[in-house]
């Protein structure tokens, strides 16, 4: 299994940074509004509306409120040619700032430059809009 480890410090307390990546619904105005055009919840399962009005379906697999973690699968409607993935954000106290990491593994291991590169453009998009979003408050 290919797995790609990607990290970004946040200029906001690890605690606020948290309660937007546990607020599983709210993605697309919390994380990634301008990659996820909607969000619904049905019972563990998000399913994610793109801009192109495709549909992911994730299972939620944990939200730990102790260690700031919340894990997933993606189930259904995968863009890439993936067989298997999994991914996990955890927050953690840096100071004034957070630390947000998240972990993805998938299959087949050929895939892994093409996914680090969405993590990559992913963590560092979440990075700006929770910034911006704090600097509103």
């Amino acid at each position: 299994m290919a797995t790609v480890c990607v990290e970004v410090t946040i200029d906001i307390p690890a605690q606020r940074v948290w309660e937007a990546v546990a607020d599983v619904g709210a993605v697309h105005r919390r994380l990634l509004p301008g990659r996820v055009a909607d969000a619904q919840i049905e019972g563990d399962v998000r399913i994610l509306t793109m801009p192109d009005g495709s549909r992911v379906r994730e299972l939620i697999l944990a939200i730990d409120h102790t260690i700031r973690r919340m894990a997933y699968t993606v189930t259904d409607g995968q863009s890439l040619p993936l067989t298997y993935h999994h991914a996990a954000f955890q927050v953690f106290d840096d100071g004034d700032h957070s630390r947000l990491v998240w972990l993805t593994d998938v299959l087949p291991h050929a895939m892994i430059d093409a996914v680090r590169g969405r993590v990559e453009r992913g963590i560092e998009e979440m990075k700006e809009v929770l910034e911006s979003n704090e600097a509103k408050r």
